[in-house]
């Protein structure tokens, strides 16, 4: 297959799966569910918390075992088929227990197990797309392809906030939410099949596998010691979990402004927007003034919402108008987390040695994983000293990001000649 053919069977993969996992999505769709089911803000701060784990700790034995496979391909398949078999199942309970009259407590427990499977089975994913993308599309590129990947899947993801919309105001909950799953495991399906077609490129040089898997551990170690560049993007991705403790309760303040869960829809929609419109500029960023510099400014960025939401709770206005300013919050929240994964994806790749690629990705996202049980923290936090206290968090964890990649100094050509000297 040509490397421009590769290039779309990415982009298209990503973007199937971008509008499947808006419908799942962690801030909005998914903490509105349990938020209902449940009622408990710790509930509520664990969607996203089993989210990220799920997605981080799986990635350290993931990194070995593909290294010393030498093949990528078949741990995706696995992760991939398997995390759209979870969101299929969850829909088909929520549709079951709604017809049944379940208890909106026991849902609320299937849906937290059934949200950790998919969360894990989709870690499995992230090594060998790591590597299969980076050996598929040039360095050059790659900015530009995941922006070309959220922005045809921020466009579909817009009509599967309409859709969902109507699904929410015409249904009863939980079959509306049931319905809304079952969109997503099909788009997941469809993201699956592309991806899979592409087949895996060859590679240009031997993977570098570990003896064993405490040796590959140690080697985890040396790197971080060794590695001043890995180990400062590290720290800044600490600080960027920090960030995260208030993610779920954008939503959950939503109430608290006196606006109806009902306006979940319109919010993911805002925010498919905000991702929708910044994709053409967090591409051009990337691949111009590289993927450092992009990180930089996304950094920067991830301050504004914390600080505006904190603004609206503490300011009387109208209905309409806290509307309008959360929809805006929602809009920017988009275009940020389209242009970290840009950077954070972008970056990795950068930093990481073509032969070592599995096992760098491995070790950096299990280094990062504790950092990302904080949105459970902040349930604690909300439960003991309101909504207020974790946005306060999260802008400062923001500042603290910024700080951390200044350090950073090294730009992109200095990167590479970094880690071949490793």
């Amino acid at each position: 297959m040509t490397p421009r053919r590769r290039f779309w069977h990415v982009a298209g993969a990503g973007a199937a799966f971008q509008a499947g996992s808006s419908a799942v999505d962690s801030a909005t769709v998914m903490s509105a569910l349990v938020h209902q089911l449940t009622g408990s803000p710790i509930a509520v701060g664990a969607v996203p918390t089993i989210l990220r784990l799920g997605w981080l700790l799986p990635q350290i034995v993931v990194g070995y075992l593909a290294g010393k496979s030498g093949s990528s391909m078949p741990f995706y398949v696995l992760g991939a088929f398997g995390r759209t078999f979870a969101i299929a199942a969850l829909a088909a309970i929520l549709w079951l227990g709604g017809t049944a009259a379940w208890s909106f407590a026991a849902l609320g427990t299937v849906t937290l197990v059934f949200w950790a499977v998919y969360a894990g089975l989709s870690g499995i994913v992230g090594v060998p797309y790591n590597d299969i993308v980076a050996r598929s599309v040039p360095s050059e590129l790659r900015s530009r392809m995941l922006a070309v990947r959220f922005f045809g899947g921020g466009v579909a993801a817009l009509g599967v906030a309409a859709v969902a919309d109507r699904l929410v105001r015409t249904l009863e909950m939980p079959l509306s939410y049931a319905a809304v799953l079952g969109l997503a495991s099909a788009l997941m399906l469809v993201s699956s099949i592309v991806f899979v077609s592409m087949g895996e490129p060859q590679r240009i040089a031997p993977v570098k596998a570990s003896t064993s898997f405490l040796a590959y551990l140690s080697e985890g170690r040396q790197v971080f010691r060794d590695d001043p560049v890995f180990r400062r993007f590290v720290f800044a991705q600490w600080a960027g979990g920090a960030v995260l403790i208030a993610a779920p309760f954008y939503i959950v303040a939503a109430s608290e402004i006196g606006i109806g869960l009902e306006n979940v829809a319109l919010l993911l929609a805002a925010q498919t927007a905000g991702a929708l419109a910044a994709n053409p500029l967090w591409g051009w960023w990337g691949d111009r003034l590289g993927k450092l510099s992009l990180m930089r400014g996304i950094a920067f960025a991830r301050s504004v919402p914390p600080l505006a939401l904190l603004g609206l709770l503490a300011m009387p206005m109208a209905e309409e108008t806290r509307l309008t300013l959360l929809a805006a919050i929602f809009f920017v929240l988009g275009a940020i987390a389209n242009g970290l994964t840009i950077a954070v994806i972008g970056l990795l790749m950068e930093i990481s040695p073509d032969d070592r690629r599995p096992a760098y990705s491995g070790y950096f996202n299990a280094l990062t994983a504790p950092a990302f049980v904080l949105p459970l923290i902040g349930g604690v936090l909300v439960a003991v000293g309101g909504i207020a206290a974790v946005f306060v968090v999260s802008f400062g964890a923001a500042l603290m990001q910024i700080a951390a990649l200044r350090n950073m100094k090294l730009n992109e050509s200095d990167i590479r000649k970094e880690t071949e000297k490793k």
